[in-house]
C-alpha cells in the first residue's frame, strides 16, 4: 500500500510514543538477560527477528505480538528477583572483625592463655553446698612456692613474725608481734622493721607493756614517725596498752574476737597475730597482696579482703592457711608488684597459668653502673642495689643505722 510523504512524516512523529516502537527499538543487549539455556518461545523468536531487522535502519512498519511484550516484562521481573535472592543470601563480613580460625590438627601442642576458672559452689541433693576448688590451683601454688624459694623478699627477713626480740619473755614477744602488725598497716616491711627497732632501743625499760603505758604520746609518735598514719597509730597503741592492762591481765587476747575488740586491730591483724603469737591457725590473714593476686589468678571475684578470706577458707586446705599469706606477700613484693608487674620474670606467665599475665612485659635486669649516692655522715649504707629497665634507673639503699630507706629515681641515660 502506497503512502504519501505527509503520512510517513506523521507516523514518524507519533512513533516514539508507541509501545510497539519502543519494543522494536530495544537492542539485543536489552534481552540478553534471558537464560542462556532457556529455549526461546515462538513469541521470543519473533521479537528477536523484529529487532534484527530494525538494527541500523529506520523501521517503517513492525508488528510485535501482544504476548511477546507480556512475556518480556514477566521475564525481566523474574530475572530481577533471582538476582536479588542471590545477593541477599551472601554473607557480608565486617573488615574490622577478624575471623575465628579453627585450630589445625598440628596445633594441639600450642599453649594458650589461661582462662579464669574460679571456685564453684555446688548444691547437693540434701541441700548442702560444697565448694569445688579452682581448676589447677595446686599447680599455681607449687609454681609460686618454687619462685619464692629463688627470690628473697623483704617479708622473709623483716616480716612482723620475726621482729620480736628473742631475748624477751614470751609475754613481751607476743606484745611486740601485735604492735608490729599494727605498725605494718599501709607501711612497707623495711619501714616497719626500723620503727620496731627504734621502740626496742629507746623505750625506757625495754619494749614491754609497762614502757608503753609510761611513754609520752609525743615521744612514741617520734619513734614511729616513719610509718604510715603514725599519728593515729600512736593513739591506738596507747589505747591498746591500757586495754590489755585493764581487761586482759597484761597479755594479748588469745581469741580472734578478743583481738578484734582492741582499738586499731582488724580481722587480718587478728588472724595473723593468732598464728604468729599464739601458734593457732584460726583463719587466713588476707592483706592487699593476697586479695589482689588471688583475684588476678581468677580464683574468685571479690571486692574486699574479707570477702577474699571467706572465699579462700571455703576450699583451701587448712594446712595452707598459715603459709599462703607469707607466700603471696613475698610474691607481691618481688614479682607480681601492685604497679608494673614483672610478668616477664614470672613462671606462671611462661607456663600460661595466669589469666592476667601481660605479654611482652619488660623484665628488669641488673646492670653495673656507677651512680653517685649521697649518704649522711651518721648513716652507713649496708647495701645498694641498682636496677634498670626501659624507663629509668632505681637505686635503693638500705640505711641500717638510722633505719631510713631512700629511693633515688634517675632518668635512664642521664
Amino acid at each position: 500500500m502506497r503512502t504519501s510523504r505527509v503520512s510517513r512524516a506523521t507516523a514518524s512523529i507519533f512513533r516514539p510514543s508507541s509501545p510497539t516502537t519502543e519494543l522494536v527499538a530495544t537492542r539485543r543487549s536489552r534481552i540478553s538477560g534471558f537464560a542462556a539455556d532457556e529455549e526461546p518461545t515462538d513469541d521470543t523468536a519473533a521479537l528477536r527477528k523484529t529487532v534484527d531487522e530494525a538494527d541500523g535502519s529506520d523501521v517503517k512498519s513492525a508488528s510485535v505480538p501482544t504476548g511477546a511484550a507480556s512475556t518480556l516484562g514477566k521475564r525481566k521481573r523474574q530475572a530481577a528477583t533471582s538476582t536479588l535472592s542471590v545477593e541477599t543470601t551472601s554473607t557480608r563480613r565486617s573488615p574490622r572483625k577478624a575471623q575465628k580460625l579453627e585450630p589445625n590438627e598440628g596445633d594441639h601442642g600450642v599453649q594458650r592463655k589461661a582462662r579464669r576458672q574460679p571456685a564453684k559452689r555446688i548444691k547437693g541433693p540434701n541441700g548442702a553446698v560444697a565448694v569445688e576448688p579452682p581448676l589447677g590451683w595446686e599447680t599455681v601454688y607449687e609454681v609460686t612456692a618454687a619462685m619464692r624459694k629463688r627470690v628473697l623478699a623483704p617479708v622473709d627477713t623483716m616480716g612482723c613474725e620475726s621482729l620480736a626480740e628473742e631475748t624477751r619473755s614470751p609475754l613481751d614477744r607476743r606484745l611486740q608481734t601485735l604492735v608490729a602488725l599494727m605498725l605494718s598497716s599501709q607501711t612497707k616491711d623495711t619501714v616497719t622493721a626500723v620503727a620496731m627497732k627504734n621502740l626496742q632501743d629507746n623505750l625506757e625499760g625495754g619494749f614491754c607493756l609497762e614502757s608503753l603505758l609510761e611513754v609520752e604520746p609525743e615521744v612514741l609518735n617520734e619513734l614511729i614517725g616513719k610509718v604510715g598514719f603514725h599519728n593515729n597509730k600512736t593513739k591506738f597503741i596507747k589505747a591498746v596498752a591500757i586495754s590489755l592492762r585493764d581487761k586482759f591481765n597484761g597479755d594479748i587476747p588469745d581469741t580472734v574476737d578478743g583481738l578484734i575488740s582492741l582499738p586499731g586491730v582488724g580481722p587480718k591483724m587478728a588472724y595473723l597475730t593468732m598464728s604468729a603469737a599464739w601458734g593457732k591457725t584460726e583463719g587466713i590473714g588476707v592483706d592487699v597482696h593476697v586479695h589482689r593476686i588471688t583475684n588476678l589468678w581468677g580464683w574468685h571475684k571479690t571486692s574486699t579482703p574479707e570477702q577474699t578470706r571467706a572465699e579462700l577458707e571455703a576450699w583451701l586446705p587448712r594446712e595452707k592457711w598459715h603459709d599462703i599469706n607469707h607466700l603471696l606477700v613475698g610474691f607481691g613484693q618481688t614479682i607480681c608488684l601492685p604497679i608494673g608487674r614483672r610478668c616477664g620474670e614470672c613462671d606462671l606467665a611462661k607456663e600460661k597459668l595466669c589469666p592476667s599475665a601481660v605479654e611482652g612485659s619488660p623484665a628488669k635486669r641488673r646492670v653495673k653502673k656507677e651512680i653517685l649516692v649521697k649518704v649522711e655522715e651518721d648513716v652507713t649504707a649496708e647495701e645498694i642495689v641498682v636496677e634498670s629497665d626501659d624507663v629509668g634507673i632505681k637505686v635503693e639503699a638500705d640505711l641500717m643505722t638510722e633505719g631510713h630507706v631512700e629511693e633515688i629515681q634517675a632518668v635512664a641515660g642521664a
